[in-house]
């Protein structure tokens, strides 16, 4: 269908309504483009992100291309948005449940449960991790000291180690683990955080794909004979590709250029041994502690590329039927 061209006599008639726009489009040109551009600049600059720049042209580039720390930290990357995958099925089963409650009320219910959280800040919940991977007083300790589960890591580990399966000793008899403070119990300490990994946003994305799901089609399903699962495989999951889309676009845009749950968990190093140095923080890391802003800059740019050419593959392979 043909879109609607816009005359310059319908702006005219309408200024005022096209006027209200001006404050946004100025504060969104300001605090969002303007720093992109800037960002751009500058990675061609030797900058302290202060005064100090000094044209460099693609040095800052060949830096990054070169630069060991910076590949690792997109292999760690690379590790976290696998789990991160994996992380999304919870969600997925999750709504599909809250969807298949006959109840209204119940149904509306577990909705609302979903979106209290919503409230609580960020902030608080990350605290609440930190505090429950403490090795002293955290409750992941004293659960698996009292199940004797840190007793069975133990033996098994010393196993490992006697087989040369692994090389270093990580978990002791009488001794608790320390997750953040490991460089090898640090990565999975953070792809662990937030278990269950029922994501609150996501439930609520994949609700509105199903709510629009017609009833006769689970007729037609229940008349063939379809089984719970059937209807699943076959009806929901194909029918809300366009929000797993969506949230594999967010995801990978939280993944690749997120670091704040890092910054807060494991500090500006990403950990022991920069065990979960990530290229977010590594960005902040040049920027702000080693005070090289414009190969900071760089980086940026180059996690950009990567996540529009993850954006263009997976808007690729995830196709939506109309």
């Amino acid at each position: 269908m043909p879109r609607e061209r816009i005359r310059f006599a319908q702006v005219r008639r309408h200024w005022s309504l096209y006027a209200l726009m001006v404050p946004t489009l100025v504060l969104v040109a300001m605090f969002m483009y303007l720093p992109a551009i800037s960002g751009v600049y500058h990675s061609f600059y030797r900058w302290d992100g202060d005064e100090l720049a000094t044209y460099v042209g693609m040095r800052n580039y060949r830096q990054a291309f070169g630069d060991p720390e910076l590949g690792w930290a997109f292999v760690r990357v690379g590790i976290l948005f696998g789990a991160s995958l994996f992380k999304m099925v919870p969600s997925i089963v999750t709504a599909v449940v809250i969807h298949r409650i006959t109840r209204d009320r119940l149904r509306y219910f577990y909705r609302l449960l979903f979106v209290v959280p919503m409230v609580i800040p960020w902030m608080v919940g990350l605290l609440i991790w930190k505090f429950f991977y403490n090795p002293v007083v955290g409750l992941l300790n004293r659960f698996l000291s009292t199940t004797g589960i840190l007793d069975i890591l133990a033996a098994m580990n010393t196993w490992a180690v006697k087989a040369n399966v692994v090389e270093s000793v990580i978990f002791q008899v009488g001794r608790n683990p320390a997750w953040l403070g490991d460089s090898d119990l640090a990565l999975a300490a953070y792809i662990f955080w937030g278990f269950p990994w029922i994501g609150v946003i996501g439930v609520l994305i994949y609700l509105s794909g199903l709510e629009k799901i017609p009833h006769s089609v689970y007729e037609c399903a229940d008349l063939d004979g379809v089984g719970w699962f059937g209807k699943f495989l076959y009806i929901e999951l194909p029918l809300i590709a366009t929000q797993v889309r969506i949230n594999l676009v967010l995801l990978i845009i939280g993944v690749l250029k997120g670091y704040g749950l890092v910054l807060v968990l494991l500090g500006e190093t990403g950990g022991p041994g920069g065990a979960v140095m990530v290229p977010g923080l590594y960005m902040y890391y040049n920027a702000f502690v080693k005070r090289e802003a414009g190969y900071a800059c760089a980086i940026g740019i180059l996690v950009f590329f990567v996540i529009l050419a993850l954006t263009y593959v997976n808007n690729k392979l995830v196709r939506v039927e109309r």
